[in-house]
């Protein structure tokens, strides 16, 4: 029926656009068995994507809040699978927004993260889902059912008859990220930064953070507190020890990796200032932007256009 008002297009009613149109009919009359949502509590979404269209399920503890679907775009015939795993996630936080938004959420999908560049559509997309706080976790094909019938739709019967090929997990943007692998029995596996111990280490040995160390015991450190583990932390921020390396590498990947994209140094400040603390960091940040290579060849114009000569 959505192919029939499309651009030369002849509108030709078949026995299939009766079916279909007696279907919604039934939709639209028939209350689905659906359950209120509590915004005090975590969401779970399934969403899968296939050659036909887009489909995913909201739940909460198990029950069914909404599902949506839509079938594909004609340029996003043409996007590969990634990207179409991808796009499903977006359609989920645009379509839920006003559930998803500040809420915890957990994303299940049946396809691997990219272990290559991100393209640009990819980037664009990623600004939009890096404001949520969401995880996305793995979920085998020939388990995602609820999903699969919304965009499969005469495909789901074969997913009973045979096993579709299983595929690895997402990764997504934050570098502390759970990684939950979920099959017919569940397996949890936590993946730890390196750069977190790299850091515990560190401050071992520096100087300024012994110091540190000794204002807290005298109660003359405000904001400064030591965990269980005896690393030094300033509120929710890690102390960064005065390790060249260790501080190179933070800047580094909050600047020149694909999921970074070359931020200015009031962004990336922002950016760092949620999870590490230095002396001095705010000034190595603008010294390091100011450095960069790529962005003093590729320069936004900010100046206001000229007038006519």
């Amino acid at each position: 029926m959505t192919t029939l008002l499309e651009k030369n297009i002849k509108f030709q009613w078949t026995s299939a656009c009766q079916k279909a149109f007696e279907e919604l009919k039934k939709r639209l009359t028939t209350a689905p068995v659906l359950t209120f949502p509590d915004m005090h509590k975590p969401f779970s979404v399934y969403c899968d994507a296939s050659r036909l269209g887009l489909g995913c399920v909201l739940l909460q503890e198990g029950k069914v809040i909404a599902n949506a679907s839509r079938q594909l775009r004609d340029h996003e015939k043409n996007y590969p699978t990634h990207d179409l795993e991808l796009a499903a996630v977006v359609h989920v936080l645009k379509v839920w927004r006003h559930y998803l938004f500040g809420q915890k959420c957990d994303i299940y999908t049946d396809h691997k993260s990219l272990k290559t560049e991100l393209n640009m559509r990819q980037r664009r997309w990623l600004e939009l889902i890096k404001n949520y706080d969401l995880e996305i976790h793995y979920h085998p094909g020939k388990t995602n059912i609820v999903a699969d019938a919304l965009n499969r739709k005469s495909q789901i019967s074969l997913l009973w008859a045979r096993e579709l090929p299983d595929e690895l997990a997402i990764e997504f943007d934050r570098l502390s990220l759970g990684f939950l692998n979920n099959t017919e029995g569940t397996v949890s596996m936590e993946i730890e930064p390196t750069l977190e111990q790299e850091i515990r280490k560190g401050q071992l040995n520096d100087e300024k953070i012994k110091e540190i160390r000794e204002l807290i015991k005298l109660d003359k450190a405000p904001g400064f507190r030591v965990d269980a583990d005896g690393t030094v932390w300033y509120g929710d921020r890690i102390c960064v020890p005065n390790i060249r390396s260790i501080r190179d590498l933070i800047l580094k990947e909050a600047h020149e990796t694909a999921y970074s994209i070359h931020p200015g140094s009031e962004k990336m400040y922002q950016d760092l200032n949620q999870k590490f603390w230095w002396y001095g960091m705010k000034r190595e940040v603008a010294e390091y932007v100011a450095l960069c290579d790529v962005c003093q060849r590729v320069k936004a114009e900010h100046q206001k256009p000229a007038g006519l000569l």
